[in-house]
């Protein structure tokens, strides 16, 4: 698979860009801040339908523009694809595949596959568990592209399941006064009632998308686990074995409130590996979901947030025996996000095709060594895309094809 062209109308920095490719590699050069990072996230986008640098769409469109558009001719041996995209910031965005509309900008999803290595990466290693999160449930929707809406699904069912949490959290607050100290008591004279029976509608919805979701990242973590180790060894052939478990909410032994601010994960003592979260012991993970629940449903309540599910889960790192958050070197956290990556790239070309390997200003990050043994594993791939502030940052292993970038134009050297 490679890309074989790009158009971009408003996107970033652009108001227009029209660039043919081949495969092979491709460098991107030119001083930081005039644009080489807005081509590759462009492509990106198309295929994760979000950006590795910003959360939300709007910074995505030109200022002054309404909307952007990103085209995209994927080849693939003998079948090319063209993937536009409609950006509404606060609307919502619009694909055509082959000229053809499709009815959820989602289908287009899976039409192209990237693997996007960039400095936000450390945070893989050193950031919070949203990042891993997102690691994750971006390489199920990139391997099987109907997680798309199973992620969907489960982010709707999370935010009527909180704003529902929150609305009877503030009736048991407000029902409580010096004279009445039976909080039940209150909380029922407020409608108790029909908020638990909703809220058992939402348990039930949230169970079953979120034991979708966590079924499809524990196969991932199983398939992901020898290909980080190897990745990992061979960018850091001296330092401990890396490892990965994860954790769950699932877990009776630890408080889930231990995470924080929703979103986040809940304390080391609710560790769980992918052996024993997959095996039944006589339940299903839906059955599962539903029972942890019902367990902490007086702390959802009095706290107004949904304590139990994947989005509260983490993803742990492990050099050795300990845990690499706080334990590993700067030059080792670098190498265990760069195998995380490396070992994304390796599973999807065993689903079959090589995705579109695309390295932006990740050279200058990285000592020689590192750099020497980063370029040799990508060089076979069917496609690299490479941004560097320098043509010097760019490897000899990875001397290709090249366009200058500089006060938004962009131009073909060789």
């Amino acid at each position: 698979m490679h890309v074989a062209h790009l158009s971009l109308t408003d996107f970033r920095s652009y108001a227009s860009v029209e660039l043919g490719l081949e495969p092979g590699v491709t460098a991107f050069v030119g001083p930081n801040g005039q644009g080489k990072t807005n081509l590759v996230e462009a492509l990106g986008y198309v295929a994760t339908h979000s950006s590795h640098r910003v959360a939300g769409d709007a910074p995505l469109v030109r200022q002054g523009a309404t909307r952007a558009i990103v085209r995209c001719a994927v080849q693939r041996e003998d079948r090319r694809a063209l993937i536009e995209l409609e950006i509404n910031p606060g609307r919502a965005n619009r694909a055509r595949i082959n000229r053809s509309p499709v009815s959820r900008a989602r289908d287009a999803v899976g039409l192209l596959r990237t693997v996007l290595f960039a400095p936000e990466d450390l945070a893989l290693s050193k950031g919070d568990p949203a990042e891993r999160r997102r690691f994750l449930d971006d390489l199920l929707v990139a391997r099987a592209p109907r997680f798309a809406g199973v992620r969907a699904d489960y982010d709707r069912v999370l935010k009527q399941r909180g704003a529902l949490l929150r609305t009877a959290a503030q009736a048991r607050r407000g029902s409580r006064s010096p004279r009445r100290h039976e909080s039940d008591t209150g909380f029922a004279a407020a409608g108790a009632g029909d908020v638990l029976s909703t809220l058992e509608v939402w348990d039930a919805h949230l169970a079953r998308h979120g034991a979708e979701l966590l079924r499809g990242r524990l196969e991932l973590i199983e398939a992901l686990r020898p290909l980080v180790a190897g990745s990992y060894a061979a960018l850091a052939p001296s330092s401990a074995p890396a490892t990965l478990a994860y954790r769950s909410t699932l877990s009776t032994g630890g408080d889930p409130g231990e995470g924080g601010p929703e979103g986040e994960a809940p304390g080391e003592r609710g560790s769980f590996d992918t052996q024993t979260l997959s095996t039944d012991l006589g339940k299903t993970l839906e059955e599962r979901l539903r029972e942890r629940l019902l367990e902490v449903r007086s702390s959802e309540l009095e706290r107004g947030v949904t304590l139990v599910g994947p989005h509260r889960d983490d993803l742990i790192l492990g050099l050795g025996e300990l845990p690499a958050r706080g334990y590993a070197s700067h030059g080792e956290s670098w190498s265990f996000a760069l195998a995380l990556r490396l070992a994304a790239y390796d599973l999807l070309r065993a689903d079959g095709g090589d995705p579109v390997l695309i390295l932006d200003d990740v050279f200058a990050e990285l000592d020689s060594q590192r750099r020497r043994r980063l370029a040799e594993m990508v060089a076979p791939a069917e496609q690299v895309l490479i941004t560097a502030a320098v043509a010097d940052d760019v490897p000899d292993e990875l001397v290709g094809g090249r366009f200058d970038v500089a006060e938004g134009s962009v131009t073909r050297v060789r």
